[in-house]
């Protein structure tokens, strides 16, 4: 996502909020920034080590409370790795494919296939008649770095 969409997206974020009634610290919106920016899904220890430079008095806990509030308005995509622990998404709420990894854990989007994903499981829903509340799409392997290492 290049830097006028960050910009769009942070904006929109913020404003919201704002809206709702919620306070825009500014560790809080360094957060938000640092989630919209990153397009590597990081964890919660991710986020708050790279906005301590910044804010070095900003708790573990603050990014928590972000990270949740944000999920709560549906304003983050959290994705779940059991004992290996979340990551999350702030640029690309809605569910999409993820490319994952499993030599150094990054996390990538495809370019492409978020439609093609949805048209599938409506598809499937229609045909089984189950009422599909989210849906998730993984794709484990190694990434381009990796592979050309190994």
């Amino acid at each position: 996502m290049h830097d006028a969409a960050n910009t769009s997206r942070l904006d929109a974020l913020l404003a919201g909020l704002k809206a709702s009634g919620h306070r825009l610290t500014p560790q809080r919106v360094a957060i938000v920034r640092e989630l919209v920016s990153r397009a590597d899904h990081p964890s919660v220890e991710q986020l708050h080590a790279a906005i301590l430079p910044d804010y070095p008095t900003t708790s573990l806990a603050t990014v928590y409370k972000t990270i949740h509030l944000l999920k709560e308005r549906g304003e983050v995509l959290e994705l779940g790795f059991g004992e290996l622990g979340s990551r999350y998404d702030g640029r690309r709420p809605e569910p999409h494919p993820h490319l994952i990894c499993t030599a150094c854990g990054g996390i990538t989007d495809p370019d492409e296939g978020g439609e093609g994903l949805s048209e599938m499981v409506r598809q499937l829903a229609a045909q089984s008649g189950f009422d599909v509340k989210a849906h998730r799409f993984d794709l484990f392997g190694l990434c381009a770095r990796c592979r050309d290492k190994g």
